[in-house]
């Protein structure tokens, strides 16, 4: 399991004991956090669109050119912008901070 922090859409701190081999976005979705994944994670949608507020470089797994694609036809989307589909829970995520995106 590993230790994430989450403010959800209302502005809520949680924190998020995520298991360790699903993705972000089952973990979110499972723990009540508003991300939807209506795509199943199949990075086609864009309803697991979290923003990182700490990721150190390596912490996570780079964007990959379709992951970049899909949220740039986003709105509100930021420089540290992810799908939450695309980022494997693990060890090196304990103490990340993130912010589910506003529901446009």
């Amino acid at each position: 399991m590993t230790l994430i922090q989450v403010t959800d859409r209302d502005g809520t701190r949680h924190s998020l004991d995520a298991p360790d081999g699903d993705s972000l976005m089952v973990a979110l979705r499972n723990g009540g956090l508003s991300v939807e994944g209506l795509c199943g994670g199949n990075m086609a949608c864009g309803t697991c669109h979290i923003h990182v507020l700490n990721a150190m470089e390596g912490q996570l797994p780079l964007v990959s050119a379709d992951e970049a694609a899909l949220l740039a036809d986003l709105p509100d989307t930021m420089p540290q912008s992810r799908l939450a589909c695309q980022i494997p829970v693990g060890p090196a995520l304990t103490g990340l901070s993130i912010v589910v995106a506003p529901d446009d």
